[in-house]
């Protein structure tokens, strides 16, 4: 077995086409269709069978393809490593964040450009449930999310808890300068809620419960950007980390610290624990590490008071 033969087969398999996959590959198709009809002798099995125009997975053939995933993701990450050794720090470094985390990026990408100029950064957005699977499957290298998270898998750096603040259009309360649980149940609120999994929507509703209180939820929505433009609407108030509004410039909001509890949020600098990181990504961890994160949140939250 060869490890061209498997590449052809991983490519037919995703592909889902004979024709498709000898576009992909630059190759006419007969070599492609013989190397699977190799394949399939020298294992004794059938791997893939044709449904209609259509090349569909055996169930060894999904076998194969799952490791086949994998042993070409470790091939890759050994050849990284090579590179790596005796090499200086360069090529890209993909990095994922949580739009509410976004105000940890803007310095540390300054810091590293300075130091490290030969590194193309790649970012990419998404809720802590997305930005978690795309580490499993060495989408990206790192990222930046909201707790919580299954641990199992992953290195974690934590970075420093925030209040959770109420955010309400600037007219709704006139000159209050702080909210009650019990004032905020009686909003309409529009919460921050995951795509999958256990977030800050379920932390949030179990601070009411503590407190008795059913609150009035008219929206459920995984992107801060559209929550804080319906609050600037005053379609409702939201409920975020006091860090979220360093970047926001929308007009007619008003933030409130919530008065007699303190909501915690919690985030962290994570990264895959079975892989081997580039020397990129190594420093880029190691920057969050060295550098004193409570005192640029405390900024970030002394400008939007």
């Amino acid at each position: 077995m060869k490890l061209r033969q498997l590449r052809y087969f991983q490519t037919i398999a995703k592909e889902g086409q004979i024709t498709r996959a000898a576009q992909k590959l630059h190759m006419a198709q007969p070599p492609l269709s013989q190397s699977l009809k190799e394949l399939e002798e020298e294992l004794g099995v059938k791997l893939m069978e044709r449904n209609g125009r259509k090349m569909e997975l055996t169930e060894a053939g999904n076998i194969l393809y799952g490791k086949t995933d994998t042993l070409f993701q470790y091939l890759e990450e050994a050849i990284t490593e090579v590179k790596d050794t005796g090499s200086g720090i360069k090529g890209t470094l993909s990095i994922g964040c949580v739009k509410t985390c976004f105000n940890h990026i803007p310095k540390q990408l300054k810091a590293f450009q300075k130091k490290y100029p030969n590194v193309h950064f790649h970012l990419k957005e998404g809720d802590s449930s997305l930005l978690t699977e795309q580490l499993i499957h060495r989408e990206i290298d790192v990222a930046i999310i909201r707790l919580p998270i299954n641990m199992d898998k992953f290195s974690i750096h934590p970075l420093p808890d925030e209040n959770y603040v109420a955010v309400i259009p600037e007219s709704w309360l006139g000159s209050f300068e702080s909210i009650t649980m019990k004032q905020l149940s009686q909003l309409p609120l529009l919460l921050l809620h995951r795509i999958s999994g256990i977030g800050q929507y379920e932390l949030i509703l179990e601070q009411f419960d503590k407190h008795k209180l059913t609150p009035k939820i008219v929206c459920e929505c995984p992107d801060v950007d559209m929550i804080l433009q319906l609050v600037s609407e005053e379609v409702g108030a939201t409920i975020i980390p006091g860090s979220t509004l360093y970047r926001h410039h929308l007009r007619g909001l008003k933030q409130l610290p919530i008065k007699g509890h303190t909501f915690i949020s919690k985030s962290a600098l994570v990264w895959l624990k079975d892989r081997y990181l580039p020397k990129s990504a190594k420093r880029f961890i190691k920057l969050f590490q060295e550098e004193k994160h409570g005192e640029h949140v405390e900024a970030c939250n002394q400008k939007i008071r």
